[in-house]
């Protein structure tokens, strides 16, 4: 199993603070589950149980799949797309191997309206067949990261599912928001795709499980969130501007509904050394 060399941390909230309460690995997928599987991660920690951590993360419009080891046991879950930023609790020794699925790789599995499981969790059998209401043991078994990746890897390889040419042309559109910063309107992806807008919100239900307004709107926010912990973000009429906000007080309301506090407050606490114990993230 190649491990993914990437330093990104976008979408992590003040990654920082969190470099030294867990360690992140990437795994790429094998050339069979490439066009399903973005990636595999996993995830180690052991945090004080006294002094738990809890990091917040914004996510992506992924399904994931999770095999995760704590003081509760093991599981085998699937996350639809969080419709609130996804906010973890690490507490004592644990880890997780993670399958990330690309925007629209989950629905070949799934075969239905990956709306169905927006902002929910659902054990793996319930996708997968009652087969994988053992795959936490195996996976969670195997020795080390990249070994318990080839596992996971060996499991799907096994439901392997035929490619979906609407999953992926939303795989496509997704990718394209997030890479092109002038991609800043559902207008816009209507037109370069020869798409309505309602084609593009019944593809996306059914695909992605979240409309393109939310994803071009996550991304936006990702970006402002990347740039704040940066230092980059200067006013923040040019930072509205940039992102393609109408004005400052769309963008602050958007900022702080979706994380909790406003961009001036998140650029402090970004800057601010870590206290002892838990860190808010």
């Amino acid at each position: 199993m190649k491990e993914k060399q990437s330093n990104s941390t976008r979408g992590i909230v003040h990654a920082d603070a969190g470099r030294d309460k867990f360690s992140l690995a990437r795994f790429e997928p094998g050339p069979g589950l490439e066009p399903f599987v973005e990636h595999y991660w996993a995830l180690g920690y052991d945090v004080p149980p006294d002094t738990p951590y809890t990091q917040t993360v914004l996510s992506y419009p992924n399904v994931h799949l999770a095999f995760e080891q704590d003081e509760h046991g093991r599981r085998g879950l699937v996350y639809g797309v969080p419709q609130r930023p996804f906010v973890r609790e690490l507490r004592g020794a644990g880890h997780v191997l993670g399958v990330k699925f690309r925007a629209g790789g989950f629905y070949p599995f799934w075969r239905q309206d990956v709306a169905r499981l927006t902002g929910a969790t659902a054990p793996a059998s319930v996708v997968f067949g009652t087969e994988a209401a053992a795959w936490a043991d195996a996976v969670l078994d195997a020795d080390g990261d990249a070994a318990r990746a080839e596992t996971a890897e060996r499991l799907l390889g096994a439901k392997l599912p035929q490619r979906d040419s609407r999953a992926e042309l939303a795989e496509r559109i997704v990718q394209e928001t997030m890479r092109d910063p002038h991609m800043l309107g559902v207008e816009q992806l209507s037109a370069r795709y020869g798409l309505s807008i309602r084609q593009l919100q019944r593809l996306f239900r059914r695909t992605v499980g979240v409309t393109p307004k939310w994803v071009i709107k996550r991304f936006r926010l990702q970006e402002a969130a990347l740039q704040l912990e940066r230092g980059e973000a200067g006013h923040w009429a040019e930072l509205a501007l940039q992102l393609g906000y109408y004005d400052q007080a769309h963008f602050i309301k958007d900022f702080k509904s979706v994380l909790g506090v406003s961009p001036a407050a998140y650029r402090r606490e970004a800057a601010a050394p870590p206290s002892p114990g838990n860190e808010r993230s």
